[in-house]
């Protein structure tokens, strides 16, 4: 079995959410708990920051390992969907997962001999552990990150939150901290309908006694909700917005650039405030350098990344309202001549109202990304011409960077987002 195999194994055997959406949702914990039994509790062996929310958790969790990483703790970090290869999920001190290591983990789970025969089964039903039956890929990949960092001795764990946070594979561990970035409407065939019930499932990360940073504010009843939750168990809580900034740092020092990652700092760094509360130590050194050089620490991509500057192009994983808000304001704050925007969506997004937000006077290529949740191109282009979203569409995300890199001026502006997804692919085509 090599490395291609065996991750391939982990998408066909069990259910990827990042591929096909509500068919790999799993509702529960219990096989998390199963897995997590058989492998000896290993989240128990290192400290832990949980990190959720709707918006910004994946660079709130990266510049936080950052920092830590700064301060010369070893650590790792759990973040979720990849964009270019599995091992970007699972990172200490910023390296990947080694390929030896998934190989040997996918053996175990499948039961699979040396020599890797692949099997006919389309579940974890040979699994060795006693539970039996199939587990969702997420469940096995969050098993694998949790046993690596135990192996790997780290220090502290960041972990960022898959889906929700109530019923989440990662809500077993007892972390020293708890984060939840801010609450907007996605996924709400699972998560609720009103930004109340949302924050409700947001809210089942926060554990008795362990203090809980709350990063943006959006209403009094999502605020009463986190604080409801808080007093009924006993954790501690600070709403970010509501303290002062401790140490502000000048835009030029930050490495992730953007305007949704002026609230992400504010997260951050009330967030190593508490940490610092409980003994933990954090130098302001180690701060700077955290935010500074978090791309280069930990592998962060997709955030208002640069790909190039004549012309600019610039990729953003922000795909639903909370994040497309900043992105069109980023956007028009941005010297251009031209907008062209390369967008594609997957079918389960609140599409009208992203759509509806989008500059009318942008140069649009529609396309989509591929995985089965992506809708259909020619369905997004008819959506987009009722909000007169005017240009052309293609079959994939690389014909159509090449469509509008071939009709931008040096001095116009590409932006490629609408999905995750769709960034991914691009990045897969350029690396």
């Amino acid at each position: 079995m090599n490395y291609t195999q065996a991750v391939q194994y982990l998408f066909d055997s069990a259910p990827l959410f990042q591929n096909i959406g509500a068919a790999a949702y799993k509702e529960g914990l219990d096989g998390t708990l199963a897995l997590d039994a058989y492998f000896g509790h290993p989240h128990r062996n290192y400290r832990t920051i949980h990190v959720g929310g709707t918006n910004g958790k994946g660079s709130v969790s990266h510049t936080l390992a950052a920092i830590l990483q700064s301060q010369g703790y070893r650590v790792g970090l759990y973040t979720s969907p990849h964009l270019v290869d599995f091992r970007e999920r699972i990172r200490v001190n910023g390296k990947m997962i080694s390929k030896k290591r998934v190989i040997e983990f996918v053996r175990t789970i499948s039961n699979s001999s040396p020599k890797g025969e692949k099997q006919n089964s389309t579940t974890v039903n040979k699994s060795p552990f006693p539970r039996g039956g199939a587990f969702s890929f997420f469940e096995l990949a969050t098993a694998l990150a949790f046993q690596y960092f135990a192996e790997q001795k780290v220090d502290f764990a960041v972990i960022e939150v898959g889906l929700g946070g109530r019923l989440d594979c990662t809500n077993i561990i007892k972390p020293v901290l708890s984060v939840i970035t801010n609450i907007s409407f996605d996924h709400v065939q699972f998560l609720g309908d009103t930004l109340p019930k949302i924050a409700t499932e947001k809210a089942g990360i926060i554990k008795p006694g362990i203090p809980v940073c709350i990063g943006e504010n959006i209403n009094p009843e999502v605020k009463a909700v986190f604080a409801n939750k808080a007093k009924e168990v006993g954790a501690p809580i600070t709403f970010a917005e509501d303290n002062p900034l401790p140490m502000p740092i000048p835009q030029g020092e930050v490495a992730l650039q953007g305007l949704c990652q002026e609230k992400n700092q504010q997260t951050i760094l009330t967030s190593v405030r508490l940490l610092r509360g409980q003994g933990i130590e954090i130098s302001d050194e180690a701060i700077k350098q955290g935010v500074r050089e978090v791309i280069a620490m930990t592998g962060l991509m997709g955030r208002w990344q640069i790909l190039s500057k004549k012309p600019l192009i610039i990729c953003d994983t922000g795909h639903n309202v909370g994040g497309m808000q900043y992105i069109v304001r980023q956007l028009e704050a941005t010297p251009h001549k031209q907008l062209h925007i390369i967008i594609g969506m997957v079918s389960d997004k609140d599409i009208n109202t992203v759509l509806s937000m989008l500059p009318k006077d942008a140069v649009y290529y529609f396309t989509q990304a591929s995985v089965q949740r992506a809708m259909p191109v020619k369905e997004l282009f008819q959506i987009a011409m009722k909000h007169q979203l005017c240009g052309c569409y293609y079959e994939n995300v690389e014909d159509a960077y090449y469509a509008a890199k071939q009709n931008a001026n040096t001095d116009d502006l590409i932006f490629i987002g609408g999905s995750t997804f769709v960034v991914a692919d691009m990045l897969k085509s350029i690396f």
